[in-house]
């Protein structure tokens, strides 16, 4: 079992979940952030008034996989966040070490489904 954490641009957020959607990956925890990264940031006037920010807006997209899907929910991801250009985003992958629905207290791999 594994968790999948993405960080990409929010305005490829459909297509993500659109690649992922086609790989059979339902489930998912998405999240509005703040990072910066080599992008830099931006340099901006605001009423007259020159600001500089290096926070930028990003969607976190966190998705807990079985072993088997942990390739193909990968590849999704970078299909439909990838622009070739600095800033598209970036994929952690972490091991989880248990899991459990608390529905029914399954545990293990038939808790993520």
């Amino acid at each position: 079992m594994k968790l999948i954490i993405a960080y990409i641009q929010p305005y490829r957020l459909s297509e993500v979940k659109e690649e992922l959607v086609k790989e059979r990956v339902l489930k998912m925890s998405i999240t509005n952030c703040l990072g910066c990264g080599q992008q830099g940031g931006f340099h901006g006037t605001w009423k007259g008034l020159d600001y500089e920010t290096n926070l930028l807006k990003k969607v976190r997209i966190e998705i807990a996989v079985n072993d088997e899907f942990l390739d193909r929910t990968i590849d999704a991801i970078i299909r439909g966040a990838q622009t070739n250009s600095i800033g598209d985003g970036k994929i952690f992958v972490l091991p989880i070490e248990s899991s459990i629905r608390i529905r029914n207290r399954e545990t293990g791999p038939r808790s993520i489904g």
